[in-house]
């Protein structure tokens, strides 16, 4: 019994991408996703393919992600693969984006204020990359 039990800690979930789940997954262990979810998401770690497709929020101590999220995203660890395509919220402790990955929303520190506000929006602008003559 104690070695399925060291089994089942080490074990993850697979929802393959010609699955399509609707309604709240909550997993204590890893969880791929190749499918489409529509439902919030609660994990340890997860790993979203490029093909698939989440609507709702995610929870995860840690999340890779790159296909589309329609949610807010609530991660300690946090990587944005450059096929990734997310819009709405994210909060978190570390945060990767790599170069083609698309966030639309605002992001948040965990332990501190919004870094970006529609208050401070309009003090934003664009600064050139190349030095001025």
């Amino acid at each position: 019994m104690a070695k399925g039990a060291a089994r089942s800690a080490a074990t993850f979930s697979v929802i393959g991408a010609d699955v399509v789940v609707t309604g709240n997954i909550s997993a204590t262990v890893d969880l791929h996703i190749d499918g489409s979810v529509a439902g919030d998401i609660s994990c340890a770690a997860l790993i979203q393919g490029e093909g698939s497709r989440i609507t709702g929020s995610v929870v995860a101590d840690s999340a890779r992600l790159s296909g589309m999220v329609d949610g807010s995203i609530n991660a300690r660890e946090l990587v944005i693969a450059r096929t990734a395509r997310v819009t709405g919220d994210v909060a978190y402790e570390s945060i990767s984006i790599e170069t083609g990955g698309v966030v639309e929303g605002r992001f948040t520190a965990k332990g501190s204020a919004p870094l970006l506000t529609s208050e401070h929006e309009s003090q934003l602008k664009l600064v050139a990359s190349t030095p001025a003559e």
